[in-house]
């Protein structure tokens, strides 16, 4: 079947939120509760429960996740990563990128509809409470076009008060992410003048969250968020997005007069024609979504596959008794030729890169140490030679303990039985997720110094295990 053609004059050539001289559209999404929104909605749930739960979840003392940037220290379940971990963190960023890039070739945008905090927040959290306090998408309109009275003053007021409140209960619990409960409770408990930097730094997360839902909305995912221009290099005619299917619905049809139309199914039946499409042009679909595009025009840099189209689409099609779908989660090619998704090149390359990063990432953390110790001679100095007749070095130790237990130490030369170690100061002892520094003298009887220059061994042991291994050079006099 050739499809039809679509006069593509209509299409907009700008924004779909900002006027021709660049004014930006306050939107005003209608909404729809349909079969996927209420998916959405127990989704978001979930996702919120996790969000705000996990900061609080402590494994063996230690939080669950943290990303301590001011102390480059990460913890991803349970498990402690410093700079020393870099390449792991670098590695592991390759690999979610890759990720990505698979997941949307297959799926589009959907992370961006369903899980995106962007969009749970501001259509799930902030969209509902909106809707509760000044109704619905008509009833806000009225309500901003209105001069400031006591309803407009209680309504505005009411909501702005609870988008705040939000905000900081977001901003906290972010915070929670970055440097733990504790000290979060810390900082909410203790004298404020003890904690400016902390207090400061939740009320600026709080202002920027509160910004953010309340007034700069879906800009952050048509201007700020680089995923959706992403999408326009990633996507091709076999990814599976929201899309409108233009071979059932075009050409649109027109609204006929009736004489009597004694109720709204009769109307919207009325809107059907056919010579026409099934699209009734009806532009709820256009109402319903909340960056404010036409789906119908194609994809589109605005779209973030919330689906709230298909929803009203849906709706819509029942009441006309025509079948649903005419708005649905399609690939261009499975719409133009009724494809469907198959297993192509292109996704079996990003899966056997993706599969063989994972087993390289797979294989790193499980060989990754508990310790990671560095040794160095001290700078300047060369060798002593004793009274006794040995020759010794002075080292620096620094062992990095990445664990949650804190653990005793001794060290150890390896396969020189005639080096001996004399550790400067209190015994070795690693505290719990610390970096534990030292000093010491490895002497040497002269008579064994087998070469001016030689290599040494040096064991890091706890409770009778061997930890960790480096290597060192021992400096002594030319002969």
């Amino acid at each position: 079947m050739k499809p039809p053609k679509i006069d593509t004059t209509e299409f907009r050539d700008h924004l779909s939120n900002v006027t021709d001289s660049g004014k930006r559209i306050w939107i005003y999404p209608r909404i729809v509760a349909g079969q996927l929104y209420k998916l959405r909605t127990y989704f978001s749930w979930l996702l919120l429960g996790l969000l705000f739960g996990i900061p609080f979840v402590e494994i063996d003392g230690g939080p669950l996740f943290m990303f301590n940037v001011l102390e480059r220290k990460f913890i991803f379940f349970g498990v402690t990563f410093f700079p020393q971990d870099f390449h792991l963190v670098a590695f592991g960023l390759l690999t979610f990128i890759v990720f990505i890039i698979l997941f949307t070739v297959i799926f589009g945008r959907v992370w961006c509809g369903w899980a995106c905090p962007q969009t749970i927040f501001m259509e799930m959290l902030f969209r509902k409470i909106e809707n509760w306090i000044e109704g619905d998408y008509r009833a806000q309109q009225r309500l901003d076009a209105q001069p400031w009275n006591t309803e407009k003053i209680v309504k505005k007021s009411a909501k702005h008060l609870i988008f705040f409140i939000i905000s900081f209960l977001i901003a906290n619990t972010f915070l929670a992410y970055i440097i733990g409960k504790k000290e979060l409770f810390t900082i909410i408990l203790d004298n404020p003048l003890n904690h400016i930097s902390g207090l400061v730094a939740i009320t600026i997360f709080t202002f920027v969250f509160y910004f953010v839902f309340a007034k700069f909305r879906e800009l952050v995912c048509i201007v700020v968020c680089p995923y959706g221009r992403l999408q326009g290099v990633l996507l091709d005619k076999k990814s599976i997005i929201v899309a409108y299917d233009f071979l059932r619905g075009e050409p649109r049809g027109k609204k006929k007069k009736v004489e009597e139309q004694p109720n709204p199914l009769d109307e919207l039946k009325a809107l059907t024609n056919p010579n026409k499409g099934h699209c009734v042009d009806c532009g709820i679909c256009v109402q319903v979504c909340p960056t404010g595009i036409d789906i119908r025009n194609g994809t589109q840099l605005e779209c973030i596959g919330c689906t709230a189209c298909i929803d009203a689409c849906d709706e819509v099609m029942v009441k006309t008794n025509q079948p649903t779908g005419l708005i649905r989660y399609a690939s261009l090619d499975g719409i133009e030729k009724g494809n469907k998704l198959s297993f192509n090149l292109r996704i079996g390359a990003y899966t056997a890169v993706l599969t063989a990063l994972l087993g390289i990432l797979a294989f790193m953390l499980i060989t990754r140490s508990d310790v990671e110790t560095t040794l160095l001679r001290t700078p300047g100095l060369t060798y002593q030679e004793e009274k006794n007749g040995n020759i010794s070095n002075l080292y620096n130790i620094e062992i990095l303990n990445k664990t949650i237990n804190a653990m005793p130490v001794t060290i150890h030369v390896k396969d020189y039985p005639s080096a001996k170690i004399k550790l400067i100061g209190k015994p070795l002892q690693l505290n719990k997720s610390e970096l534990t520094r030292g000093s010491f003298f490895i002497s040497i009887p002269k008579k064994d110094l087998e070469a001016p220059s030689i290599k040494l061994k040096i064991e890091v042991i706890s409770n009778g295990v061997i930890i960790d291994e480096v290597k060192t050079s021992f400096l002594g006099p030319m002969e």
